[in-house]
């Protein structure tokens, strides 16, 4: 049996596996009183858990610490006195386990949640239980075909109840905490103290510590931890209104007496717009270089420069993918020239800062070859080119409303204006050209009618969708600039102020109707600039707020007191992996013919085709593109996704063989390259350095941190 060492532990309290923690750690815990002698705890290298009375020298107060022995995969500790820089590559050991599904004899008491213990760790669970009962019928090669069964059943059910214990471990995480009051405990006895021997992985405190208060953030924690922990996440202060957008939200909040979030810190802000408006991560030196500078509107010219960056069109353009269904095959068929073509408009709109009018515009009046005039395929675009199904579509895309809903007198009058689309094919294979053809007959009941109730007489060989357009784009549509600036709060804010963001109804009204009206009329005084209105989002206070909660209102999301926290997009994950450990990701397309490859060093969010993908983003919930709805894109976690990222070999793999840890280990100091490539703030003291670089970077790799915008 293994004496306390310095090597990273676990510990499991209410069957949630704690750590990785020091063994410092550790004996804190123990003293506090939260660690028993009947706690299950493990060691990174042990294959099975044990009772942590078992560990020789943790609950004797005069055994030395740090005296204890290696395990395989996992590297004993740098001797004290050698710098982190050249901290040699240890091969990843094992994930550890869960223990057995029944649960201690003595269940020790919860940990409370302001305890850092709870929120610094990520979630550790090993999918091994099941997997283990296999190998070990592998092994034995036992002929009996019964016994084969019942291993095979054993493993099925232990994948079973782990993803129910994964499931439940998350609920009960996102519970409010009010309901289970617990004793508050300072969070320094759970920071291992300094000794003189200490061989941990760690790195000399900075002489600036208020730098790591102002920068750090050490996870998402709840309302309960509001005892310190919360400080290098966000700034505490009076909130003041930066704008009229400020003004409108803050006299909300008094209306209701919601109490707002605080100011949240420059690095929780520097990840913010970098991934909600170029959808990727800042580099090191360009976190480092933020971080460091010191001078008043620092965040303004961030905002400004991101704008300009040449990942704001491929960004931008892959969210209006989504919305335009820009996809080869089954049920949209645009094929690939058309879906190549569709997209290449599409960046060439957002590279080019098109104004919104003349977008929508351009696509509802398009006609010419689906493969050589890229916005002709609005009109392919659609599982079915009926006037109805046309007019669902443009509802949809620049109303906001879901047309399908609508009494069908109402959805016929609109779909008159679509009456007259016609479809010629040509001599190349899948190709159509979209026209206005006066001469098709058209059904009496599809009479144009505005969806708010005008009727209009429109000559035989006028276009109607051009009369259409003209309607839709005027200043006083009660609909086209509201609903896009909704969509773009949507969109960087997690919720829209109309909320579905793609639901406008009666039924469903704004939150905050003077909010949605001064953006519509922002957006018309700037000439229909979207990045107008993105720059005043972003500069407000409003979107600047950290999102710890400080109200229980019933109406704070919606009233956005607090930023939405949800996890990142599928794209958005993959590239920052590939961009963190230097690696590429492989995309194609094999249905339908020709096959589509594309380049490895192509990024996801710059794809042109929603039917190229990856098992990768499949996983992680990459939208279908089938009917432009926004609820198509899934953001929840499940416990498939944990599970790859916890225990893959894809993403075990990157880690290993990527240059790009290499490369952050290899010069200065590599914890804090760790920290900035991965969570683009700098390391703390109450954050864990222990292990290898590669395990530094696998666990900050799986922290919420990483994995949610935040």
């Amino acid at each position: 049996m293994a004496s306390v060492s310095n090597d990273s532990w676990y510990c499991l309290i209410e069957n949630r596996p704690i750590g990785p923690m020091s063994a410092g750690q550790l004996r804190a815990a123990v003293l506090a009183g939260k660690l028993r002698p009947e706690t299950p705890v493990l060691q990174a290298g042990w294959s099975q858990w044990r009772q942590a009375g078992d560990v020789p020298g943790l609950f004797s107060a005069m055994a030395p610490v740090g005296v204890g022995m290696t395990h395989p995969g996992v590297p004993a500790p740098p001797p004290a006195g050698v710098p982190t820089a050249t901290i040699v590559q240890p091969t990843m050991g094992p994930i550890p386990a869960t223990p057995a599904l029944s649960p201690p004899a003595a269940s020790p008491p919860p940990a409370p949640r302001s305890s850092p213990v709870a929120v610094i760790a990520p979630i550790v669970v090993g999918a091994s239980d099941g997997a283990r009962a296999l190998q070990g019928v592998k092994r034995k090669r036992k002929k009996d075909s019964t016994a084969v069964l019942m291993w095979g059943v054993a493993g099925f059910l232990g994948v079973c109840a782990l993803a129910a214990i994964m499931a439940l471990a998350m609920n009960n995480r996102s519970e409010p905490q009010a309901k289970q009051p617990a004793a508050k405990m300072p969070v320094k006895p759970i920071v291992e103290e300094p000794k003189k021997d200490d061989s941990d992985w760690t790195v000399p405190k900075r002489e600036k510590v208020e730098e790591e208060n102002t920068y750090g953030f050490r996870g998402l924690p709840d309302a309960s931890s509001q005892d310190g922990l919360h400080l290098v996440f966000e700034i505490p202060g009076p909130l003041t209104p930066r704008g009229r957008i400020d003004e409108l939200v803050f006299a909300k909040w008094e209306q209701l007496g919601i109490k707002p979030a605080n100011l949240c810190s420059d690095g929780v802000f520097l990840r913010r717009a970098y991934l909600d408006l170029i959808g990727t991560l800042p580099t090191v030196e360009e976190a480092r270089a933020f971080l460091k500078d010191q001078s008043p509107g620092k965040r303004e010219r961030l905002v400004d420069a991101l704008l300009q960056r040449a990942e704001y069109a491929d960004y931008w353009a892959m969210r209006w993918s989504d919305v335009l269904r820009v996809k080869a095959e089954f049920p949209i068929n645009l094929w690939p020239n058309a879906a190549q073509a569709y997209h290449r408009w599409i960046h060439h709109a957002m590279a080019t800062n098109m104004p919104y009018d003349q977008f929508a515009r351009e696509l509802l009046t398009a006609t010419g070859s689906n493969f050589r005039k890229g916005q002709a395929n609005f009109y392919r675009a659609v599982q079915s080119n009926d006037p109805k199904s046309l007019a669902v579509a443009a509802a949809l895309t620049f109303m906001g409303e879901r047309a399908d809903k609508w009494p069908a007198e109402r959805l016929n009058g609109m779909a008159g204006f679509f009456a007259k689309v016609g479809f010629k094919p040509t001599r190349e294979w899948k190709e159509e050209i979209v026209i206005f053809d006066p001469t098709k007959p058209v059904n009496p009941a599809f009479k144009p009618v505005f969806p708010d109730g005008t009727a209009v007489d429109i000559p035989w060989d006028k276009d109607p969708r051009e009369v259409f357009a003209d309607w839709l784009i005027s200043a006083k549509n009660p609909w086209f600039a509201r609903q896009i600036v909704n969509r773009l709060w949507f969109w960087v804010q997690g919720r829209g102020i109309v909320h579905e963001a793609d639901d406008f109804r009666s039924d469903n009204p704004p939150s905050n109707p003077e909010l949605l009206d001064y953006l519509a009329e922002e957006l018309v005084r700037a000439d229909y600039d979207m990045k107008h209105i993105l720059r005043l989002i972003l500069n407000s206070t409003t979107y600047q707020l950290s999102p710890i909660l400080k109200s229980d209102h019933s109406q704070a999301a919606a009233h956005f007191a607090s930023y939405t926290v949800r996890r990142l997009d599928a794209e958005l994950i993959i590239d920052a992996l590939n961009q963190i450990t230097g690696t590429v990701e492989h995309y194609s397309s094999i249905i339908p013919e020709p096959y589509t490859f594309i380049p490895e060093t192509h990024r996801a969010i710059s794809l042109p085709d929603g039917s190229i993908s990856s098992s990768f983003l499949e996983l992680f919930g990459r939208p279908p593109r089938d009917t432009g709805l926004l609820s198509e894109r899934t953001n929840r976690m499940t416990a498939g996704q944990r599970l790859h990222m916890l225990n893959s070999s894809h993403i075990r793999n990157k880690i290993r063989n990527g240059p790009g840890i290499k490369e952050l280990l290899a010069k200065g100091d590599a914890r804090e390259n760790l920290y900035l490539a991965i969570l683009s703030r700098f390391p703390t003291d109450l954050d864990w350095g222990g292990g290898g670089g590669e395990q530094l970077a696998w666990t900050l790799i799986n922290t919420t941190e990483f994995l949610f915008r935040h």
